[in-house]
Protein backbone atom coordinates (compact mmCIF):
# COMPACT_ATOMS: atom_id res chain seq x y z
CA UNK A 1 0.00 0.00 0.00
CA UNK A 2 3.12 2.18 0.09
CA UNK A 3 2.73 3.62 -3.21
CA UNK A 4 -1.19 4.19 -2.59
CA UNK A 5 -0.01 6.23 0.66
CA UNK A 6 2.04 8.11 -1.62
CA UNK A 7 -0.11 9.17 -3.68
CA UNK A 8 -2.35 10.11 -1.64
CA UNK A 9 -0.01 12.20 0.28
CA UNK A 10 0.64 14.03 -2.93
CA UNK A 11 -2.71 14.80 -3.61
CA UNK A 12 -3.24 15.96 -0.01
CA UNK A 13 -0.28 18.61 -0.59
CA UNK A 14 -1.23 19.55 -4.00
CA UNK A 15 -4.55 20.27 -3.64
CA UNK A 16 -3.01 22.04 -0.21
CA UNK A 17 -0.62 24.31 -2.13
CA UNK A 18 -3.71 24.82 -5.14
CA UNK A 19 -6.07 26.35 -2.06
CA UNK A 20 -3.28 28.98 -1.31
CA UNK A 21 -2.89 30.05 -4.51
CA UNK A 22 -6.75 30.06 -5.07
CA UNK A 23 -6.79 32.95 -2.62
CA UNK A 24 -4.66 35.15 -4.64
CA UNK A 25 -6.18 34.88 -7.99
CA UNK A 26 -8.55 37.28 -9.31
CA UNK A 27 -11.94 36.07 -10.45
CA UNK A 28 -11.58 36.78 -14.24
CA UNK A 29 -8.12 35.36 -14.25
CA UNK A 30 -10.01 31.87 -12.88
CA UNK A 31 -12.15 31.60 -15.00
CA UNK A 32 -10.33 32.34 -17.74
CA UNK A 33 -8.00 29.48 -16.00
CA UNK A 34 -11.65 26.80 -15.83
CA UNK A 35 -12.05 27.18 -19.41
CA UNK A 36 -8.13 26.57 -20.33
CA UNK A 37 -8.71 23.11 -17.89
CA UNK A 38 -11.82 22.33 -19.37
CA UNK A 39 -10.44 22.46 -23.18
CA UNK A 40 -7.64 20.28 -21.57
CA UNK A 41 -10.40 17.41 -20.15
CA UNK A 42 -12.18 17.32 -23.29
CA UNK A 43 -9.12 16.39 -24.80
CA UNK A 44 -7.06 13.65 -22.09
CA UNK A 45 -10.94 12.47 -23.02
CA UNK A 46 -10.52 12.22 -26.71
CA UNK A 47 -7.49 11.14 -25.96
CA UNK A 48 -7.83 7.90 -23.89
CA UNK A 49 -11.47 7.02 -25.67
CA UNK A 50 -9.48 6.25 -28.73
CA UNK A 51 -7.95 3.34 -26.70
CA UNK A 52 -10.76 1.10 -26.94
CA UNK A 53 -10.86 -1.32 -29.88
CA UNK A 54 -14.84 -2.41 -28.88
CA UNK A 55 -17.07 0.69 -29.66
CA UNK A 56 -20.26 -1.60 -28.34
CA UNK A 57 -19.01 -2.22 -25.03
CA UNK A 58 -18.53 1.31 -24.70
CA UNK A 59 -22.52 2.19 -25.90
CA UNK A 60 -23.82 -1.14 -23.35
CA UNK A 61 -21.58 0.02 -20.68
CA UNK A 62 -23.01 3.67 -20.92
CA UNK A 63 -26.12 2.91 -20.97
CA UNK A 64 -26.75 -0.10 -18.62
CA UNK A 65 -24.51 2.28 -16.17
CA UNK A 66 -25.98 5.37 -16.52
CA UNK A 67 -29.35 3.64 -15.98
CA UNK A 68 -28.20 2.30 -13.27
CA UNK A 69 -26.32 5.54 -11.69
CA UNK A 70 -30.02 7.04 -12.16
CA UNK A 71 -31.46 4.83 -11.04
CA UNK A 72 -29.40 5.63 -7.74
CA UNK A 73 -28.91 8.94 -8.32
CA UNK A 74 -25.77 8.81 -7.44
CA UNK A 75 -24.86 12.45 -8.86
CA UNK A 76 -28.26 13.58 -6.09
CA UNK A 77 -26.39 12.01 -2.99
CA UNK A 78 -22.64 13.04 -4.08
CA UNK A 79 -24.22 16.86 -4.42
CA UNK A 80 -26.20 16.32 -1.24
CA UNK A 81 -22.73 15.65 0.40
CA UNK A 82 -21.15 18.22 -1.24
CA UNK A 83 -23.57 21.02 0.11
CA UNK A 84 -23.04 19.40 3.30
CA UNK A 85 -19.45 20.02 3.03
CA UNK A 86 -19.74 23.32 1.88
CA UNK A 87 -21.39 25.02 4.76
CA UNK A 88 -18.71 23.53 6.82
CA UNK A 89 -15.56 24.39 5.01
CA UNK A 90 -16.76 27.23 2.82
CA UNK A 91 -17.26 31.13 3.51
CA UNK A 92 -20.50 32.55 1.34
CA UNK A 93 -19.91 33.47 -1.83
CA UNK A 94 -15.98 31.98 -1.78
CA UNK A 95 -16.14 29.60 -4.21
CA UNK A 96 -18.04 29.37 -7.95
CA UNK A 97 -17.45 25.58 -8.38
CA UNK A 98 -19.46 23.12 -5.88
CA UNK A 99 -17.29 20.63 -3.79
CA UNK A 100 -19.17 17.90 -5.40
CA UNK A 101 -18.02 19.16 -8.92
CA UNK A 102 -14.23 19.43 -8.07
CA UNK A 103 -13.99 16.28 -6.26
CA UNK A 104 -16.02 14.22 -9.14
CA UNK A 105 -13.41 16.06 -11.64
CA UNK A 106 -10.56 15.36 -10.03
CA UNK A 107 -11.19 11.30 -8.53
CA UNK A 108 -11.86 10.39 -12.14
CA UNK A 109 -8.97 12.42 -13.52
CA UNK A 110 -6.38 10.81 -11.42
CA UNK A 111 -8.07 7.16 -11.46
CA UNK A 112 -9.24 6.33 -14.59
CA UNK A 113 -6.46 5.09 -16.93
CA UNK A 114 -4.37 2.39 -17.38
CA UNK A 115 -1.44 3.83 -15.13
CA UNK A 116 -4.00 3.82 -12.01
CA UNK A 117 -4.91 0.01 -11.96
CA UNK A 118 -1.60 -1.06 -13.79
CA UNK A 119 0.41 0.25 -11.45
CA UNK A 120 -1.90 -0.79 -8.36
CA UNK A 121 -1.33 -4.67 -9.51
CA UNK A 122 2.38 -4.24 -9.80
CA UNK A 123 2.51 -3.07 -5.91
CA UNK A 124 -0.36 -5.75 -5.31
CA UNK A 125 1.84 -8.80 -7.16
CA UNK A 126 5.66 -7.57 -7.25
CA UNK A 127 5.69 -4.85 -4.46
CA UNK A 128 6.85 -2.47 -7.47
CA UNK A 129 5.78 0.84 -6.74
CA UNK A 130 7.81 3.10 -9.31
CA UNK A 131 4.49 3.54 -11.70
CA UNK A 132 2.40 4.73 -8.49
CA UNK A 133 5.63 7.21 -7.74
CA UNK A 134 5.60 8.57 -10.75
CA UNK A 135 1.46 8.81 -11.16
CA UNK A 136 2.18 10.46 -7.71
CA UNK A 137 4.46 13.11 -9.12
CA UNK A 138 1.91 14.04 -11.83
CA UNK A 139 -1.06 13.74 -9.72
CA UNK A 140 1.09 16.28 -7.52
CA UNK A 141 0.94 18.76 -10.32
CA UNK A 142 -2.50 18.47 -11.51
CA UNK A 143 -4.13 18.65 -8.52
CA UNK A 144 -2.32 22.46 -7.36
CA UNK A 145 -3.78 23.56 -11.12
CA UNK A 146 -7.09 21.75 -10.60
CA UNK A 147 -8.09 23.05 -6.55
CA UNK A 148 -6.59 26.71 -7.70
CA UNK A 149 -9.53 26.51 -9.84
CA UNK A 150 -11.79 23.83 -8.69
CA UNK A 151 -11.35 24.53 -5.29
CA UNK A 152 -11.45 22.29 -2.14
CA UNK A 153 -13.31 19.56 -3.31
CA UNK A 154 -10.10 18.44 -5.28
CA UNK A 155 -8.91 17.72 -1.70
CA UNK A 156 -11.49 15.44 -0.94
CA UNK A 157 -10.71 13.41 -4.11
CA UNK A 158 -8.00 12.31 -2.28
CA UNK A 159 -9.79 9.70 -0.56
CA UNK A 160 -11.24 8.25 -3.64
CA UNK A 161 -7.46 7.84 -4.74
CA UNK A 162 -6.61 6.09 -1.44
CA UNK A 163 -9.84 3.68 -2.04
CA UNK A 164 -10.30 2.79 -5.29
CA UNK A 165 -6.52 2.13 -5.78
CA UNK A 166 -5.93 0.98 -2.53
CA UNK A 167 -8.55 -1.43 -3.41
CA UNK A 168 -6.60 -3.07 -6.91
CA UNK A 169 -3.60 -3.11 -4.71
CA UNK A 170 -5.04 -5.69 -1.77
CA UNK A 171 -7.12 -7.28 -3.75
CA UNK A 172 -4.54 -8.22 -6.69
CA UNK A 173 -4.03 -11.27 -6.72
CA UNK A 174 -7.79 -12.05 -7.05
CA UNK A 175 -8.81 -9.12 -9.52
CA UNK A 176 -5.65 -9.10 -11.83
CA UNK A 177 -6.93 -12.27 -14.25
CA UNK A 178 -10.04 -9.85 -14.62
CA UNK A 179 -8.28 -6.62 -15.16
CA UNK A 180 -6.66 -7.83 -18.61
CA UNK A 181 -4.64 -5.58 -21.12
CA UNK A 182 -7.88 -5.65 -22.81
CA UNK A 183 -10.31 -4.92 -19.99
CA UNK A 184 -8.04 -2.09 -18.77
CA UNK A 185 -8.36 -0.56 -22.31
CA UNK A 186 -11.61 -0.03 -22.47
CA UNK A 187 -12.34 1.13 -18.78
CA UNK A 188 -9.73 3.55 -19.61
CA UNK A 189 -12.01 4.27 -22.91
CA UNK A 190 -15.68 4.42 -20.93
CA UNK A 191 -14.10 6.30 -18.34
CA UNK A 192 -12.42 8.61 -20.60
CA UNK A 193 -15.93 9.30 -22.49
CA UNK A 194 -17.12 10.35 -19.34
CA UNK A 195 -14.31 12.59 -18.95
CA UNK A 196 -15.43 14.72 -22.09
CA UNK A 197 -18.61 15.08 -20.11
CA UNK A 198 -16.86 16.63 -17.36
CA UNK A 199 -14.85 18.66 -19.28
CA UNK A 200 -18.12 19.98 -21.44
CA UNK A 201 -18.93 21.11 -18.02
CA UNK A 202 -15.85 22.90 -16.67
CA UNK A 203 -16.67 25.09 -20.62
CA UNK A 204 -20.31 25.73 -19.10
CA UNK A 205 -21.70 24.09 -22.14
CA UNK A 206 -23.21 21.40 -21.01
CA UNK A 207 -24.57 20.56 -17.14
CA UNK A 208 -24.45 16.49 -16.77
CA UNK A 209 -24.70 14.36 -13.75
CA UNK A 210 -21.39 12.86 -14.69
CA UNK A 211 -21.25 10.55 -11.49
CA UNK A 212 -23.99 9.05 -12.63
CA UNK A 213 -21.99 7.71 -15.51
CA UNK A 214 -19.77 6.28 -12.96
CA UNK A 215 -21.30 2.92 -12.84
CA UNK A 216 -20.41 2.42 -16.74
CA UNK A 217 -16.43 2.29 -16.11
CA UNK A 218 -17.27 -1.01 -13.92
CA UNK A 219 -19.78 -2.59 -16.06
CA UNK A 220 -17.00 -2.75 -18.81
CA UNK A 221 -15.59 -5.50 -16.70
CA UNK A 222 -18.19 -7.66 -16.91
CA UNK A 223 -19.06 -6.80 -20.62
CA UNK A 224 -15.33 -7.84 -21.63
CA UNK A 225 -15.87 -11.51 -20.56
CA UNK A 226 -18.58 -12.21 -23.06
CA UNK A 227 -18.16 -9.80 -26.03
Amino acid sequence: MIGTIVNTVAVLIGASIGLLLKKGIPARISDGIMKALGLCTVFLGISGSLKGNNSLILIISMVVGTLLGELVDLDDKLNRLGKALEKKFQKDGEEKVSIAEGFVTASLLFCVGAMTIVGALQAGLTGDCEMLYNKSMLDFTSSIIFTSTLGIGVFFSAAFVLVYQGAITLLAQWVSPLLTNVVIAEMTCVGSVIIIGIGLNLLGITKLKVMNFVPAIFLSIILCNFM
